[in-house]
């Protein structure tokens, strides 16, 4: 809630130039229109047929000008993550909101983690009645930032027919989106982009978490860590050279825990990327 606030204030203090008219209606039927400005806009598309006909996929899109950014889940040091309610939606069930990988941002306040020029979040749509098409309603408050940091918003809605549900382009967008969100995986995997070890040195409550990751020849991988909630500020991992087996290590310290919380036995969630393919493992701090 604090972020939102400070957000407020700047965007009142410094209202930033560019904004444009509303955008006009969508002619395809497979997309939303856009809402939004000159700096960034939301709008729905639908997604291809999938093996289960009670879910129906589709995408939220942001499109943001040269030089802006908005975040990730986790945004970092600074900014706040977007939020998605679809509770205005008719014939939905679960409107589950997948999250392609970030990318790491340095900015005047640290480094923010996030996605810049476009990002679509993939959607999984369950419908109530599967016979029906599901009239899917958006309301989504995010951030952007440039060297200001602004709130936005962005309204859409977009009805998903029972059959087909997308031209060629509009299923090719979410399809190639969802190959960008990280596949779950195991610590010590042996795929070629892998969490090869997670270790903790140092003393409680606040040791070192050293992490060794295996990437593709040629390809520069990096590291995001989470805690197992929202109230967990975690540090970035920061790179800390080879290991003796050519693995990448990266290093954070346990920071940013609750007040209170022992992190002893928590599990952490670490995305480790490397060009556009990502993993995501659960690591249980021992």
């Amino acid at each position: 809630m604090g972020r939102w606030l400070a957000l407020l204030v700047v965007a009142a203090l410094a209202l930033v130039a560019g904004t444009v008219p509303g955008p006009a209606l969508a002619n395809d039927p497979a997309v939303s229109a856009w809402d939004g400005d000159g700096r960034a806009a939301v709008r729905l598309v639908g997604g291809p047929p999938g093996p289960d006909p009670a879910v129906l996929s589709a995408g939220v899109e942001i499109r943001l000008a040269p030089g802006w950014k908005t975040y990730w889940r986790y945004p970092g040091d600074s900014g706040v993550p977007p939020r998605f309610d679809f509770s205005a939606s008719a014939n939905v069930r679960a409107a589950t909101v997948r999250w392609p990988a970030p990318k790491r941002f340095e900015d005047g306040g640290g480094t923010a983690i996030g996605y810049a020029q476009r990002v679509l979040f993939p959607l999984a749509v369950e419908r109530i009645d599967p016979a029906k098409p599901a009239t899917l309603v958006l309301a989504l408050d995010y951030a952007i930032c440039e060297k200001l940091c602004v709130p936005a918003s962005g309204r859409a809605t977009l009805t998903l027919p029972a059959g087909t549900q997308a031209g060629r382009a509009e299923a090719a967008a979410v399809t190639a989106a969802a190959a960008r969100v990280p596949v779950p995986s195991t610590v010590g995997g042996d795929g070629p982009l892998a969490v090869r070890s997670v270790r903790v040195e140092g003393a409680w409550p606040k040791p070192r978490v050293v992490v060794a990751v295996a990437a593709p020849a040629g390809a520069t991988p990096d590291l995001f860590a989470e805690g197992p909630g929202e109230d967990w500020a975690l540090p970035l991992p920061e790179p800390m050279g080879e290991g003796p087996d050519g693995t990448r290590l990266f290093g954070f310290a346990i920071d940013g825990v609750p007040p209170g919380t022992d992190p002893r036995g928590a599990t952490l969630t670490l995305t480790a990327t490397a060009g556009d393919a990502a993993v995501e493992v659960k690591a249980r701090l021992e």
